[in-house]
């Protein structure tokens, strides 16, 4: 028989090598295939919408109010505010912001004072606008991002109805009863924040690693483990933000204000996902590595402070991805130093082979399935491949060597 010739050692290597592969492929069937692309919940009417106030923080944006502000206050939702913080800029973006106050009264604008002294002064922002905003409901996002529709508003709010288990509508007073008891149920709404898409290996790399990073998050949270949100697309009650401290444990970090916020306060109960093609913003990426390296490093310079619970879910599927093609490695150097074919060796060094290219394709599919299914452009197998390799060591080695202060 083909297994005849086993010794222990390779019953080892070959259940090691199963378990590496069934982890990987599970995780990609059972956890990101799985991550809901719409929202079952009863339609808003203009009787019952909760109001909104969409926060947005600007720090010399003339360029991008001027394009994307239009975007803001064009939504369809019937209740809304839109407020800018003026963080302290030196161009036109007082003046855009103005020029729009008077074409839309629902347009208001607050500062963050020159004299203040504190280390994020975005969170000083949002804490401004968190107390300006005359709505329960805050929505966030950047001041380079834009809607993929009008319904933008609309979709996020879904997520704080909490029953995805609700299917059925029967007679319309019972649709407006079970409405009315599902809002307030949730306290926090992810979203997705894509990039635009241009040509280019930056681009690219940009494009991969925010889907990728998005999937990951945001089917964590579907299944009841939330631990991260992206500002450019996040909503949030007024109250869990004052009544959790807002971000008042955390000044001391230049970063966090939407990962480590969420990481702190966001748990199965209280945390919704919405990710359908009509929930997401845009933005432009970073167009040079040396930029996209500053903004990973800034974005992993908080993860020492999250949750340990979440330190170990974040390191289990680079661990696993990272072992897993360390033994189909080993194997086929082996087998290459010792060809014989027929042997233990050549068996294992076949299936570790097969496994790859196996788990390559299960991979390319999922993750181009999921783009589509959020309007996303798509990759090739072999940037999936390069990027699957090339992102956790750049990951690794922010977190692991010793970096010089960065400018934010």
């Amino acid at each position: 028989m083909l297994f005849e010739s086993f010794h222990s050692i390779d019953w080892v290597l070959l259940g090691a090598l199963l378990a590496l592969f069934m982890g990987q492929v599970g995780y990609y069937l059972c956890t990101i295939y799985h991550l809901p692309s719409t929202i079952y919940h009863l339609p808003f009417t203009k009787g019952d919408c909760p109001g909104v106030s969409v926060l947005v923080c600007a720090h010399n944006e003339a360029y991008n109010l001027s394009a994307y502000l239009y975007a803001l206050l064009s939504q369809d939702y019937p209740t809304y505010e839109v407020i800018v913080v003026d963080d302290g800029s030196e161009d036109k973006t007082r003046e855009v912001i103005e020029s729009y106050m008077v074409q839309d009264k629902r347009l208001r604008i607050t500062f963050v004072p020159k004299e203040a002294r504190v280390r994020s002064t975005k969170k000083l922002a949002l804490t401004l606008a968190a107390k300006a905003a005359q709505y329960d409901y805050l929505l966030l996002t950047d001041a380079d991002c834009t809607p993929e529709s009008t319904h933008w508003i609309s979709e996020m709010m879904r997520g704080f109805m909490s029953s995805t288990e609700y299917r059925v509508q029967s007679t319309e007073n019972r649709e407006l009863t079970t409405h009315d008891s599902l809002l307030n149920t949730k306290e926090i709404v992810l979203g997705f924040g894509a990039y635009f898409y241009e040509k280019g290996f930056v681009n690219r790399l940009v494009r991969y690693d925010t889907l990728f990073n998005g999937l990951h998050y945001l089917s964590a949270a579907a299944h009841g483990h939330p631990y991260i949100g992206v500002g450019r697309n996040l909503a949030y009650k007024k109250e869990l933000f004052f009544k959790t401290g807002g971000f008042k444990k955390m000044m001391n970090n230049r970063a966090g204000d939407d990962d480590l916020f969420v990481n702190h306060v966001a748990n199965r109960k209280n945390t919704a996902v919405v990710c359908s093609r009509e929930s997401i913003t845009w933005s432009p990426s970073k167009t040079t590595m040396r930029d996209w390296w500053q903004q990973k490093r800034r974005h992993l310079s908080v993860s020492h402070d999250y949750r340990l619970g979440t330190k170990i879910r974040l390191a289990l599927e680079p661990m696993s991805r990272g072992l897993f093609y360390l033994a189909v490695i080993v194997l086929l150097v082996a087998f290459a130093c010792q060809p014989i074919v027929g042997s233990p060796l050549s068996i294992l060094a076949a299936m570790a082979l097969g496994l790859f290219l196996l788990r390559w394709i299960v991979q390319s599919i999922i993750i181009n399935l999921s783009a589509k299914r959020m309007g996303l452009h798509g990759f090739n197998m072999f940037t999936i491949l390069g990027m699957d390799i090339f992102l956790p060591l750049v990951s690794l080695y922010m977190l692991c060597v010793p970096k010089k202060q960065v400018k934010w």
